[in-house]
């Protein structure tokens, strides 16, 4: 695992100094952009994996430089991960501790948030952090360092004093993860709904998923185990393209049967109401008719999740 020594010393310095330089200030700017951006696939993660979100950020924001190093910028790799015999995707070769050393390449920052799970849970050297509270930053960053993570000796003490500058430690207690009110983590759309719905065939994928098309918009139908990283490889989108266009709010696992859209979704459906019954949801409306989740709130003057009482007469356009 790598750890660059430079920026280590630059972070140090910016951390235990008594005062804020417009550098530092800039810097901290960035690192709260990261967070932003990042927060929910780390509580995401946490959820699956059991691996603390404050962690997940702290780590990614230390060896990525918050997102702007040219390992993260060039190969999406946020964590520092080097190939590894069992790494078979692509590589990407930068000095570290010696020269040409072989790193790993995603095609998405979110993948290698993925693997950074995997790595960790994947691992007899790390299986005692998974003894510890999800709450306890402190233990997992000593444990990361101790298990040989980074070589930097001051490496725990960087990634507590991360946190606790941040407050990274908030987002362990979210295990709940409640998404936005136009964004959720998951629908309960059955197969037999597509067939009502008239969903049109029209061709398939170069692995074979079979592609619909709803609303003048491309979709295909989960499949068992199904999940937004293989949709992803499939089909040559981003993860978080995916996210977007399904309106979800994180990289969760599917549904078999799931509606999920290959391009965003449309302002308005082709129909101008639907009659709201009882056990839909407008989640999974939006689904159906290939409306954007906000525009149903919008155009209906809904808030905060609250789902309709049945019978209520929704405008789809």
């Amino acid at each position: 695992m790598s750890f660059a020594g430079k920026f280590l010393l630059i972070i140090s310095g910016a951390f235990f100094s008594s005062g804020l330089t417009g550098q530092n200030l800039n810097y901290e700017k960035v690192v709260n952009g990261y967070i932003e951006k990042y927060k929910g696939i780390a509580v995401n993660e946490m959820n699956l994996f059991k691996i603390p979100a404050s962690i997940i950020l702290a780590q990614g924001i230390l060896e990525s430089t918050a997102g702007t190093s040219k390992l993260a910028a060039d190969a999406n790799n946020h964590f520092g991960i080097k190939c590894h015999k069992e790494w078979s995707g692509k590589t990407f070769i930068q000095d570290d501790e010696t020269k040409n050393e072989c790193f790993r390449k995603y095609s998405d920052p979110l993948e290698s948030f993925r693997d950074h799970s995997h790595f960790l849970t994947r691992r007899d050297r790390y299986k005692s952090l998974f003894t510890l509270e999800i709450t306890d930053y402190q233990g997992w960053a000593r444990g990361l360092k101790a298990a040989g993570y980074a070589t930097n000796p001051k490496y725990a003490d960087l990634l507590i004093k991360t946190i606790e500058t941040y407050k990274l430690h908030k987002f362990d207690k979210v295990m709940a993860g409640k998404p936005k009110p136009e964004t959720v983590q998951a629908s309960d759309v059955a197969l037999g709904d597509e067939v009502q719905l008239g969903f049109r065939l029209i061709g398939q994928g170069a692995t074979g998923r079979d592609i619909f098309l709803n609303n003048r918009r491309k979709l295909i139908i989960a499949q068992n185990d199904d999940n937004v990283y293989l949709i992803s490889r499939d089909f040559n989108i981003s993860v978080e393209k995916l996210l977007t266009a399904n309106d979800l709010a994180f990289a969760t696992s599917l549904k078999p049967g799931q509606i999920v859209y290959l391009e965003q979704k449309r302002r308005r459906a082709s129909v101008k109401y639907h009659t709201f019954r009882e056990g839909e949801t407008l989640y999974g409306i939006s689904q159906q008719y290939g409306v954007k989740l906000k525009m149903i709130y919008k155009r209906n003057n809904l808030h905060d999740l609250v789902e309709p009482k049945p019978g209520t007469v929704l405008k789809l356009r």
